[in-house]
């Protein structure tokens, strides 16, 4: 994973609407940005912004079918990030 990577998808992490977000996609194996309005206090404009800026981060992709979009979590990124999130943050046991 590249640090410019690292960074944007720790960023994209940082706003609590993404992460909740991110939390529905990983959940399902798919999941539509229709689903996601109906059922979050927030405009479609808002969750279609926060969707584009986790896959601009890599935890996402989607997928169109007609005019609906459909997202998926990209668990190789996913798996990478807490890889390095662990390298960089060890924890360690005291004693």
């Amino acid at each position: 994973m590249t640090e410019d990577q690292f960074f944007r998808i720790t960023k994209a992490l940082s706003d609590r609407r993404r992460f909740d977000i991110l939390q529905r996609v990983a959940a399902e194996e798919e999941l539509g940005c229709a689903t996601l309005a109906a059922t979050l206090p927030i405009s479609q404009a808002t969750i279609s912004h926060h969707l584009r800026e986790l896959a601009t981060a890599g935890l996402i992709e989607s997928r169109r079918e007609s005019k609906f979009g459909f997202f998926r979590l990209r668990p190789e990124v996913w798996a990478d990030y807490l890889s390095e999130m662990t390298r960089r943050l060890p924890c360690r046991q005291s004693s």
